[in-house]
């Protein structure tokens, strides 16, 4: 398989092995965020949802279930009962205006808190031993940004807090001053001690807001939404701490709600009625005048009863009279109300509505102009007269007030017609009876003048009482169907969506900052990563060692340092070519500082037996590294002078290692101005060909081939190449420069060593340990996190 393919290939078990391998951070991750989760539920202040829910009535069902007083349902009183769109009635209920009326009433502007262990608990109403009243407002002062702490001894009342200068001390029933209002603190006598017998009640403190402030908070904190598509039910609720405060919140709502709907209802009926009792007022005083002119004519005339005498003919003229009877009712009824639209003051006032007209244009324009009339007071409300909603709906009534003045005048000539044909018919009639007294005449017609003004006043007394129970009848607009009441679970804090958040969160966190670390990662990390890159074989990996653990094999270590070289040694065999001289292994890397010198001492104290002997040959002559394991070497002459051949004999340079008698040292020696002319003179061949044969092994030591170009310069003497890299330390790109040095064949026969690998990062083994003895002394904190 090549590097490509092997890029490739998924394997799941590569894949969530960086986070089986730190698994006691999701332990430890989440058991942190479990505890945080369990001590915010326990100080969080518990929010319950309270809620309600009303039916908005319709008026046009009223009629099914109002009995006898159906007929009434043509009255202006009963018309305001219809609701146009339950949308609106949703934007009633959300409106400013209605809840700065229930923030009026409930006084919702101070809050007072008691101080308790876990959370504080805000006490309302008679779970509140004391009431602060607002006395005023002072203006354009600031208003406080921190509580206001209450201690109180007996009747003596100290207020504190960080804004004050100092603290203040007074009594219950006393004004008190601060910078931003006058308040009064005074007992509650309907305080219930049971009530909140688990609360301490030892330290309180209250806040103030303003009232603007108040009401928009509760505006928002009030949701109202339609139940069904299908109906007319509307649900209130709001999520709150206190539950009493929320349930006198949303009864209030209905309340006032109720309130204002009333009030809109009764106002076209209210008007009704007062022009009914202006009318009763002029009829009875008119009615009176014509029952003192009948008299005074009976007296004067000495009549005691003409129709005695005239019965028969009356008779004949008595439909006449009924019909002209029935007119003047008419035309009097309508220049009334021509003469009521005629003089009215105000041009936008309801008009009178069923006062006996029998004019059906002129009853449905009527009708039509009231409900413009109060369409515009409606609007008049949230707009100004400049308006053009408003401007459009004074010009539809002058459009109807015009269309009902010429509807009755045509009426009235109408009227007037029929009536003046019923009168020739009646004169007609008349000449019938001509033998009657002239006194009889002008008695019917005293008589006719008080029966229609008897007519008229039992019209209007009949007209009063209707619109008088009317407005006695108007029911409530919006019908409780469920008054609030709060859920026993508290919505906030919801205890199992907070928990199953902290586990997932204390997951989340070490696997998204393994993620991310991995992710970010460009160096290589264990076997598997070089595997990935390359298709060279990895010859060993090398475990990192701690600062107390020596850093060389010794005889007979049974470390996993020296188990680990041990593989190397018996990989590298199958590697090297078998030959009479000394087999050249090339050690050598990208970068410095990935432990070539590291791994060349150790493989020779791995390869260095009785029988074996092992040259290392520190070849990195602008930066010398052997000496370091003999600091004592640090000024011999070595590769250097050898090559600058200032010493000719190569066994003037060989030192032994100290580590094994079998294993012996070339050291760089110093460092030239010129490396790489003298690595090409020819003498670095000369020096290996006069060892050869008093060797079974050599090991090259040599430069970076990355940074500088002497390695390349030997590397063809090599029988094997050792290729170190470091975990974490090795970028995974240099990979792809090695392998174009191996395809080109500028080195040969190549091997990689993994170096430096943490022990969790080992392909294979770390279960168990290179030595057994090393398990064996690790305690169970190391077995089961290290």
């Amino acid at each position: 398989m090549d590097v490509k393919n092997r890029e490739e290939e998924f394997n799941l078990r590569e894949l969530i092995k960086p986070y089986l391998k730190k698994w006691y951070w999701f332990f430890i991750s989440t058991f942190i965020t479990a505890l945080l989760a369990i001590v915010y539920i326990k100080f969080a202040t518990p929010v319950y949802k309270v809620q309600s829910s009303v039916l908005i009535k319709d008026a046009k069902k009223m009629s099914n279930a109002a009995g006898d007083f159906g007929v009434l349902a043509g009255l202006g009183g009963f018309a305001g009962m219809g609701t146009n769109s339950i949308e609106n009635e949703l934007e009633i209920f959300k409106s400013k205006k209605i809840v700065e009326d229930v923030s009026k009433n409930l006084k919702l502007q101070v809050s007072v808190y008691s101080k308790e262990k876990y959370y504080d608990v805000e006490l309302y109403k008679d779970t509140n031993p004391f009431i602060i009243h607002v006395v005023n407002e002072k203006e354009f002062e600031e208003l406080p940004k921190k509580p206001i702490d209450i201690k109180i001894d007996g009747n003596v009342i100290t207020l504190s807090s960080e804004e004050l200068k100092k603290n203040i001390v007074t009594g219950f029933n006393r004004t008190i001053s601060l910078p931003y209002a006058n308040f009064i603190i005074e007992k509650n006598p309907k305080f219930n001690r049971k009530k909140v017998k688990k609360l301490d009640l030892k330290e309180f403190y209250f806040t103030f807001s303003d009232f603007v402030t108040i009401v928009d908070d509760y505006q928002k904190a009030i949701e109202v939404d339609l139940l069904d598509k299908d109906a007319t039910v509307i649900g209130l609720s709001m999520s709150n701490a206190t539950v009493d405060k929320s349930k006198d919140i949303l009864n209030g709502l209905v309340s006032i709600y109720n309130e204002y709907a009333i009030k809109d209802k009764n106002a076209e009926s209210k008007k009704t009625k007062d022009f009914i009792d202006e009318r009763i007022i002029l009829i009875s005083k008119e009615l009176g005048e014509v029952e003192s002119d009948k008299e005074r004519f009976k007296i004067d005339n000495d009549i005691i009863d003409i129709g005695t005498e005239a019965k028969m003919n009356l008779q004949i003229s008595n439909e006449t009279r009924r019909k002209s009877l029935e007119l003047d009712t008419q035309i009097e009824l309508s220049r009334m109300l021509l003469g009521y639209i005629d003089n009215q003051t105000n041009t936008y006032q309801v008009l009178p509505t069923n006062i006996g007209l029998d004019n059906p244009t002129a009853t449905s324009n009527i009708t039509a102009y009231n409900k413009l009339v109060m369409d515009r007071n409606r609007l008049l409300e949230n707009a100004t007269p400049e308006n053009p909603l408003v401007k459009e709906v004074n010009k539809d009534l002058v459009g109807l007030k015009n269309a009902m003045r010429e509807s009755i005048q045509r009426y009235l000539i109408n009227m007037n017609a029929t009536k003046n044909q019923i009168d020739r018919e009646n004169s007609y009639s008349d000449a019938l009876v001509q033998k009657v007294p002239r006194q009889e005449k002008l008695f019917r017609n005293i008589e006719r003048q008080q029966q229609i003004k008897e007519n008229l006043y039992l019209l209007l007394l009949q007209k009063r009482e209707e619109a008088a129970i009317s407005m006695a009848i108007t029911d409530s607009k919006a019908r409780v169907v469920d008054e609030a009441y709060a859920a026993k679970k508290p919505v906030s804090p919801k205890k199992m969506i907070i928990l199953a958040g902290a586990l997932f969160l204390g997951a989340l966190l070490p696997f998204l900052f393994i993620y991310i670390r991995e992710l970010l990662n460009t160096k290589i990390v264990d076997k598997h990563d070089l595997d990935n890159l390359t298709s060279s074989s990895v010859l060993a990996e090398i475990p990192r060692l701690s600062s107390k653990e020596n850093e060389l094999i010794q005889h007979n270590d049974v470390s996993p340092l020296a188990e680990s070289f041990r593989i190397l040694v018996t990989n590298i065999k199958f590697m090297l070519p078998r030959k009479d001289t000394a087999k050249i292994i090339f050690v050598t890397s990208t970068m410095k500082g990935e432990g070539k010198t590291f791994i060349s001492v150790n493989l020779s104290l791995a390869l260095a037996t009785s029988q074996n002997r092992v040259l290392v040959i520190g070849s990195d002559i602008r930066n010398p590294q052997l000496q370091r394991y003999n600091p004592a070497m640090k000024n011999a002459k070595g590769l250097s002078e050898y090559l600058y051949e200032e010493i000719n004999d190569s066994k003037d340079i060989i030192k032994p290692s100290g580590f094994h008698p079998n294993c012996d040292f070339i050291y760089s020696g110093s460092i030239p101005p010129n490396p790489t002319d003298l690595l090409q003179n020819g003498r670095y061949a000369k020096l290996l060909s006069s060892v050869e044969n008093d060797y079974d092994y050599i090991i090259l030591d040599t430069a970076p081939l990355m940074l500088v170009t002497d390695s390349f310069l030997i590397s063809e003497v090599a029988d094997s190449t050792i290729y170190v890299t470091r975990s974490e330390t090795t970028e995974k790109d240099f990979i792809e420069f090695a392998n174009k040095n191996i395809a080109s064949g500028k080195i040969k026969n190549t091997g990689f060593v993994l170096n430096d690998v943490h022990k969790t990062n080992f392909g294979y083994g770390n279960q168990y340990g290179y030595g057994y003895q090393q398990e064996s002394k690790n305690t169970w904190f190391e077995k089961y996190f290290k």
